[in-house]
């Protein structure tokens, strides 16, 4: 039965990715299952930063700066912790601080 449900989960995961072949070491083939979990998750943490970032950006066109404000730390701590973790680099997050308060602060003149 065990032999069974490799087969199919070597299958599930062919297809779920754009693996050309499925590694044959018990190891890698953990290293594989890993580095899908590790993918999902980051792709989550990257999908909910922009999502934060939209709703700042959003919440300065419509010019509910005192709002704005207090989004921007939420968004600056979330941006630390992103490139803290490497799931963005650490130029990127100081840029994307630097524009964000750039554009409040402009929105505030």
């Amino acid at each position: 039965m065990p032999l069974l449900f490799d087969i199919f989960f070597d299958l599930y995961i062919l297809l779920s990715t754009n693996q050309t072949h499925m590694p044959k070491i018990k190891s890698a083939k953990k290293e594989l299952r890993k580095g899908l979990r590790r993918r999902e998750k980051n792709i989550g943490q990257k999908d909910a930063l922009k999502q934060l970032i939209k709703n700042f950006k959003k919440l300065v066109l419509a010019k509910k700066l005192n709002e704005a404000k207090t989004s921007l730390s939420e968004v600056y701590k979330k941006l630390d912790k992103a490139a803290k973790v490497n799931l963005i680099k650490k130029n990127k997050a100081s840029r994307t601080k630097s524009r964000l308060s750039q554009l409040l602060s402009r929105a505030a003149r």
